[in-house]
């Protein structure tokens, strides 16, 4: 008889232990999203600035900065022995970025510019993130760094105003997205402070405190926020200073007269250049405006108030068009995160690409301005001594850092003495359309302090000293020619000129 073997015991199977519970009030480890992102963004930032590093510096704003920075260590005081039409946080960078680091490179302020796409691109990200995912939030952030140097060289790899504006508009709009008005008015303050036109992040700013509720708390945070710090450096620099050299005084530069036809082209070119950068973000938008809708009121305000810092002085720099990059990724990443998967793929290679260009551009381009200022400043270099105090007579205060010279007026350029700042170069340019009282001051820094070299670098343009009575007078009264270099006359003071007048 057959007898079925014995089953095999069946395996004891282990008990189902209940989940752990984390202890209230402890925070989650730090989630995969940041710990892969923020590497890739450092390294992708700083492969897009890599032009930025190529040269010792890229456009005269670059220049400015680093004399007004230089006069500051030296004792000088912002809005009295220098002088410019700007906010004074980004001179006080160069000032302690020159005190930590000398005053012979640019190489930490272009570190300090490739960290702030970055912090940029990070809020971005997370802004993104908090309102459609995961996947938004990487699209935000990569996005931004491939169109932020979407313009000529000389505009979107300088360690100037427009690019440490960023991250403060940025962050106005994170903190109000999150309801942390004071922040958010510290945010715009910060945007203020660096540029003028920071400030208009507030449009999006106040949509979102509308939108999130009751207003008088908020308000009053958000005011308070934004007052504190204006009103500090106000108080440091001087109220009356303060205000003429930010807001009163700019109304010259901020006019439409002269030189109609050439900003408007140049403000075309730009507006085709960025359009380029962003060949692969405007489609998406476009395609999501007959689709859906991403409820993204205060995106769009935020870009119609970038663009009216843009228009606004009718100038059109490249480097202003720099403000429209956020608003825009981030309106082209809500327009992804509801079209299909190809859409974004679309996106990410025609944007690579665009980049690679705009790379190719920054690390392969002439710059003849710069060729021709080292040249100058070598000639001046040589035939003064440290001591000695120069005129450079021009559009390039880099000139004075190259050189290793001292100014001998606060105006660095011939700008706010003629009203030819911004390459306006119409009928609007001449003494009589300088900065208010900025001839008395020069005549008086003239008088006491007459330069050792003065440098006619002009070079045909609307300034130049035929043009211009008391610096004609200045010459004829007491110097001779010296030399040109590359086209710049440089004059000498004559044997027979009156002595400098005692210190």
């Amino acid at each position: 008889m057959l007898t079925r073997p014995p089953m095999p015991p069946s395996p004891v199977s282990a008990p189902v232990l209940p989940r752990p519970r984390r202890p209230a009030g402890a925070r989650p480890a730090a989630p995969p999203f940041w710990r892969s992102l923020l590497p890739a963004l450092a390294l992708l930032a700083l492969v897009t600035r890599l032009p930025s590093f190529r040269l010792p510096l890229w456009n005269p704003d670059e220049g400015y900065l680093a004399v007004q920075a230089r006069i500051l260590a030296d004792g000088g005081v912002l809005y009295d022995t220098v002088v410019d039409r700007k906010p004074p946080l980004l001179p006080w960078l160069y000032e302690t970025a020159f005190a930590l680091f000398g005053d012979q490179s640019l190489l930490p302020l272009q570190l300090c510019a490739a960290a702030a796409q970055l912090l940029t691109a990070a809020l971005l990200a997370s802004i993104a993130r908090r309102r459609w995912g995961d996947a938004a939030g990487r699209t935000a952030g990569v996005l931004h760094l491939f169109v932020s140097i979407g313009l000529n060289p000389e505009d979107a790899q300088a360690a100037t105003f427009e690019v440490f504006i960023l991250p403060f508009t940025v962050a106005a709009v994170w903190c109000a997205d999150r309801g942390r008005w004071c922040g958010a008015g510290v945010a715009v303050a910060a945007a203020f402070l660096t540029k003028q036109t920071g400030g208009a992040v507030l449009a999006p700013v106040l949509f979102l405190l509308w939108r999130h509720g009751p207003l008088r708390g908020p308000l009053f945070r958000t005011a308070f926020g934004f007052c504190l710090p204006v009103l500090y450096a106000a108080l440091l620099t001087g109220p009356h200073r303060f205000l003429f050299w930010t807001v009163t005084g700019s109304g010259s530069y901020a006019s439409f007269t002269g030189s109609e036809l050439h900003v408007l082209f140049r403000g075309l070119a730009n507006t085709l250049i960025l359009s380029f950068a962003c060949a692969g973000l405007i489609p998406p938008v476009l395609r999501v405006l007959h689709v859906a809708r991403t409820g993204a009121a205060d995106l769009w305000l935020w870009l119609l108030g970038a663009a009216g810092a843009v228009v606004l002085g009718f100038h059109f720099f490249g480097h202003y068009y720099l403000q429209l990059v956020p608003p825009i990724v981030l309106l082209a990443t809500a327009a992804l995160h509801v079209l299909p998967w190809r859409w974004r793929s679309r996106a990410f290679l025609t944007s690579a690409l665009t980049c690679t260009v705009f790379l190719a551009w920054g690390l392969l381009a002439p710059r003849p301005e710069l060729a021709h200022v080292r040249k100058v400043a070598q000639e001046v270099k040589t035939r003064t001594e440290p001591r000695d105090r120069v005129l450079v007579w021009g559009m390039h205060p880099e000139a004075y850092w190259l050189a290793d010279r001292t100014p001998a007026s606060r105006y660095l350029t011939a700008g706010l003495l003629t009203n030819y700042s911004g390459g306006r170069n119409g009928p609007q340019v001449g003494e009589k359309y300088a900065m208010a009282g900025a001839w008395p001051v020069f005549r008086a820094e003239m008088a006491a302090r007459p330069p050792a070299l003065i440098v006619d670098d002009s070079r045909g343009k609307p300034f130049a000293p035929e043009r211009v009575p008391t610096l004609r007078r200045l010459l004829a009264g007491g110097y001779e020619e010296l030399t040109t270099v590359d086209g710049a006359v440089l004059y000498v003071r004559s044997p027979s000129a009156a002595p400098e007048p005692p210190r």
